[in-house]
């Protein structure tokens, strides 16, 4: 019987990678647009750790739920 991957090892494969960044992008812009578009298009400051965040949540949302498919997935094996 071969060991169980870990969660890290399995949220590092490139593959989960590149589709947790697809989706980071494109969720996070939107998030972003629709928390500081406005202070953006009234030429005021952005907030860069909020911009960040925005990014991040969607990443790491994308990131878990890859890796529990991927469990799962091992566990039906």
């Amino acid at each position: 019987m071969s060991e169980r991957p870990t969660l890290l090892s399995l949220a590092t494969r490139p593959r989960v990678v590149k589709s947790s960044l697809a989706v980071a992008a494109v969720v996070g812009t939107v998030l972003n647009l629709i928390n500081q578009g406005d202070a953006a298009a009234n030429g005021h400051e952005l907030v860069l750790w909020k911009i960040l965040l925005t990014y991040c949540v969607p990443y790491c949302v994308s990131t878990y739920g890859a890796v529990m498919a991927l469990r799962n997935a091992e566990k039906e094996r």
